[in-house]
């Protein structure tokens, strides 16, 4: 098996859980250095784009790519052609591996998409599934619906089987950016505008996410299918936040603010998007992942806010 992006936060789980198991030898593509483990070959690469060279990695056998690397969505977007820089990791690096994978033989291919390809918000109580598409104008989320495309497209013409998983937020030990700053901010007891919101909103734990991605492995009905994935339980911010607050020892302080005024507040301060994720739903029904696969969440939303917690705190600074 070969894995990308295994240093990252979802690679990293993956890699794990798989070689636990001992079922599976694992070569792992890396700029960083991984820690030495058994059935573990760590291969340096650059960077990963239309050019990278993949064909000393293939000539060694391999079953199943899981390809978990990619750029991710940038708050604060530096680059002046996002879409081109998004394009040149996401839907040109994709390809380029999907390419050399099916010419060496690969029988399959596990690309981890984004729910961004189905949009970014939802009414409450109306759920994104599978097939659900308006065209994504985010730049990131357009960069892994067009690799989608191609990738089923390159399935057609060379027979390598493709499973793409579509992950809501991810989080879980070790998880960075806004959710650890939002239970820092609990933890220090930050009083937060958001007592008014009445939002639902699906997660996934890092650990659900990997169940679902060894099961795509060798399951034989995940061949060429397309698969969200959530905790099974959708949640309000504000049900997040004191869920989360029981586990870190520490009752939110949650100010009733109108959500027309953080959406009015977000408008002025060219933070729109960030009241949006915080304020709006977003919902998955993952009823064609549990019904075609026989998989479940493995862990309940609650037991996951819990390990997620009980990490942060054993490693706060």
């Amino acid at each position: 098996m070969l894995v990308t992006g295994a240093s990252g936060f979802v690679g990293a789980a993956l890699l794990e859980n798989v070689l636990a198991t001992e079922r599976f030898s694992v070569i792992a593509p890396t700029r960083t250095p991984l820690a030495d483990a058994p059935r573990l070959v760590q291969v340096p690469i650059e960077n990963l784009d239309g050019q990278t060279p993949w064909q000393a990695i293939f000539t060694s056998p391999i079953d199943v790519v899981v390809h978990c690397a990619a750029r991710v969505h940038v708050m604060d977007e530096a680059a002046k052609d996002p879409l081109a820089e998004f394009r040149r990791v996401n839907v040109q690096g994709t390809l380029n591996l999907a390419r050399h994978a099916a010419e060496a033989g690969v029988k399959r291919f596990i690309f981890l998409s984004s729910i961004k390809v189905n949009g970014e918000s939802t009414e409450s109580g109306h759920a994104f599934t599978p097939d659900y598409f308006v065209p994504p104008t985010d730049p990131y989320g357009r960069s892994k619906w067009e690799a989608e495309q191609q990738l089923h497209a390159l399935a057609a013409e060379s027979g390598m089987e493709v499973v793409v998983i579509r992950p809501v937020l991810v989080y879980g030990p070790g998880v960075r950016a806004n959710f650890r700053s939002m239970m820092n901010w609990l933890v220090k007891g930050v009083p937060m505008p958001l007592g008014a919101i009445d939002n639902r909103r699906s997660l996934v734990s890092v650990v659900n996410l990997v169940s679902l991605m060894v099961c795509c492995i060798d399951h034989p009905a995940a061949a060429n299918q397309t698969f969200l994935v959530s905790d099974g339980e959708d949640i309000s911010t504000p049900q997040l936040l004191s869920r989360l607050g029981i586990h870190l020892g520490r009752k939110p302080v949650l100010l009733p603010v109108p959500q027309r005024l953080l959406y009015l507040a977000g408008a002025l301060l060219g933070k729109r998007a960030m009241v949006e994720r915080v304020c709006g739903s977003l919902q998955v029904d993952i009823a064609k992942t549990r019904n075609l696969l026989g998989w479940s969440p493995v862990v309940s939303l609650d037991s996951a806010l819990k390990m997620t917690a009980v990490d942060f705190l054993e490693n706060i600074k």
